[in-house]
């Protein structure tokens, strides 16, 4: 049985409905990622599924006692509450009640005595309620995210905060668990551990996210919100693409067919009626009823028409710095690093959240003196700077006024358009073009950056977290811009197939050293890191819990593991050797499995079928995917030995 039914759902907003019809059913165990462009109401018909919202017309089913819990997507900064305090929020009223019973203790503790008469009130008030037993739930709860209780809100990272409310958000013990955004702002780190987490969490999981390699390892069903109506496509992220393209496809040749009909009945209304009335008449009719289904099509919102323009050559060096060393606030960045940047260089930096990666930026930009060392730039350096604080836009002035600065055109390679028309390239209509940029959302104000940026000349670019808030279209054609672009480019950016698919080089800051150097992206990274990089995953340094890696990176360890620091590699032994020779047998025996039960998964009518035999099916999913990801982690530990 379902644990939410939507039946014929309409909410309107405006002119359009932002929800038109809309049917959608959650089945237990399910992990659904709800996609599409900014702005087409995702956020809202998740308030709707929390009862924050109500729809105008349409019926919401739901089952007995259901719980529903979200993790928003804004993180609130000015919480001057401990994390215990936080956390024992989510339960309401008897959150309040713990958390008074916590600062009383600390009072009594402290020798209060007048806190004493206030305590045993408020220790009957819990008595009365019967929520002693909450607290182990909000002790398992921060036991479980690796949280410290004591610690302050406030003085959390941006990873750790938003793990502080999706743990206030879990000690609900939701049957649903709604997350809007989650990997936003969060760092490489986090993101995998929360992947981990998320994996292996028992409740029903509905997640709206841009990040496509977050989705492609939890999403078992994609549903897609696309001009108020809501679409429903089981199996994995790539079989949703390719589904949503023959769609389009489709869509598109209903539309000319629709069109050239219509044509032709304008074309015979205007010479004329010259058959018998009562067939005109119909055919008249017919005519009115087409107008009205054009004038109520909604068409597809366009692509923004991001275009990048190669300015000059610079000199063959970009930058080149040496021997830097710098301090921010007491805590140390860098402390001997040196950099060459030549032309046509494509450099990811990667790192958690407060290591230093943008603070490197400004210092191999000029923009940050350091405290030792020298940085030079080359000849004809031409920058183009996106700063991830947005510092370029002026909150008070209108879109129009922050990019055209007085002027009624800009210049795009080489050719003139009016700014209107090149804002409307990125999606912004007239009306949206002359409202200030404090009006506008994340997803608005990056598109707005990337028109300014992209209105002038550069051969240097320089991004810094680009991809926040961009819609997946977007980001895929600023990919494949990136990717055309001839000059040299430093990207700053979490999103792990964003730069697998634009860098060809990476500095990355592990641990407390200077960032280290590597060939490739994100997953080349992974796979030539050093072991005590991995090992760190393992145990949970940083921002990470324990047992935060994968079960692939935990059991792919380097030949060095089998003994001391230069040893040579230990030699299988027999037994290896016979695990090793029927390893391949082994996954693909798997394989064929995993893709008998991708295939069940994949078929519409298996969900009309019993809630058992759902999750069942995707308890299995999840099991063979681990035994494949431990098979494979130990044929390749085995294969690099010599035998």
């Amino acid at each position: 049985m379902p644990l939410i039914t939507l039946r014929d759902l309409d909410l309107h907003y405006g002119e359009q409905p932002l929800l038109d019809q809309v049917n959608l059913a959650i089945e237990p165990g399910e992990r659904l990622c709800l996609v599409g462009r900014n702005g087409t109401g995702k956020s809202t018909l998740f308030k709707v599924l929390t009862g924050e919202q109500q729809a105008d017309d349409g019926q919401i089913e739901t089952a007995r006692e259901l719980t529903v819990a979200r993790l928003e997507q804004e993180v609130p900064d000015d919480q001057d509450h401990s994390v215990h305090e936080m956390v024992a929020g989510g339960l309401g009223e008897l959150g309040e009640l713990l958390n008074e019973h916590e600062r009383l203790t600390r009072a009594l503790a402290a020798g209060d005595d007048d806190a004493m008469s206030r305590f045993e009130a408020l220790s009957e008030r819990i008595e009365a309620h019967g929520a002693w037993q909450l607290f182990n739930r909000v002790e398992t709860v921060l036991s479980k995210l690796n949280l410290d209780g004591a610690a302050g809100f406030a003085g959390l990272s941006g990873g750790m905060k938003r793990r502080v409310l999706l743990a206030r958000a879990l000690v609900r013990e939701p049957d649903i668990l709604l997350l809007d955004e989650p990997t936003n702002h969060l760092d490489l780190d986090s993101i995998r551990w929360l992947e981990t987490f998320l994996k292996s969490y028992p409740a029903t999981l509905v997640f709206i996210s841009h990040d496509r390699a977050f989705i492609r390892a939890l999403a078992t069903r994609i549903i897609e919100l696309d001009r108020g109506k809501l679409t429903s496509w089981p199996g994995d992220y790539d079989k949703y693409l390719a589904g949503k393209q023959a769609a389009l496809e489709n869509e598109e040749r209903a539309n000319a067919e629709f069109d050239k009909k219509l044509s032709q009945e304008e074309r015979w209304i205007r010479q004329g009626i010259k058959a018998r009335r009562t067939r005109n008449e119909g055919r008249v009719r017919a005519l009115k009823s087409l107008r009205d289904q054009y004038a109520q099509r909604r068409n597809r919102q366009g692509t923004a028409g991001l275009e990048i323009q190669q300015g000059d050559s610079s000199g063959k060096v970009v930058i080149e710095a040496e021997h830097l060393a710098c301090q921010v606030g007491g805590k140390r960045i860098l402390g001997d690093f040196s950099l060459t940047v030549m032309r046509g260089d494509r450099i990811g930096v990667l790192g958690p959240n407060g290591c230093g990666k943008s603070t490197l930026i400004r210092l191999l930009l000029g923009r940050l003196p350091p405290d030792r060392g020298t940085v030079k730039t080359g000849t004809q350096l031409q920058v183009a700077y996106f700063d991830q604080l947005r510092d370029t836009l002026d909150g008070d002035k209108s879109v129009l006024d922050n990019l055209a600065e007085g002027s009624d055109v800009v210049e795009i390679n080489g050719r003139k358009k009016h700014v209107m028309g090149y804002l409307q390239d990125f999606l912004f209509e007239p009306a949206r073009a002359r409202q200030p940029v404090r009006s506008l959302s994340g997803g608005e104000r990056n598109r707005l950056l990337l028109a300014k940026l992209f209105s002038k000349p550069f051969n240097l670019l320089v991004l810094d977290e680009p991809t926040n808030d961009l819609d997946v279209e977007t980001l895929e054609l600023l990919e494949e811009q990136l990717v055309n672009y001839q000059g040299t480019l430093l990207l700053v950016s979490h999103d792990r197939e964003f730069i697998d698919n634009v860098v060809t080089s990476t500095l990355v800051f592990e641990g407390d050293g200077d960032p280290n150097s590597y060939v490739g992206g994100y997953q080349d990274w992974l796979r030539q890191r050093p072991e005590p990089a991995r090992e760190r995953d393992v145990k949970g340094d940083g921002d990470g819990p324990k047992a935060a890696a994968t079960k692939t990176e935990t059991k792919v360890k380097s030949v060095a593991a089998d003994g001391p620091p230069g040893a040579a590699p230990r030699k299988l032994t027999y037994k290896e050797q016979l695990e090793l020779k029927a390893l391949p047998e082994k996954i693909e025996a798997l394989e064929a499995e995993l893709d008998a039960v991708q295939h069940r998964l994949a078929d519409p009518d298996f969900y009309k079928g019993p809630a058992e035999d759902i999750a069942t099916a995707q308890r299995e999913l999840q099991t063979l995917e681990d035994t494949l990801n431990d098979h494979y982690g130990r044929w390749e530990e085995l294969d690099q030995r010599p035998s």
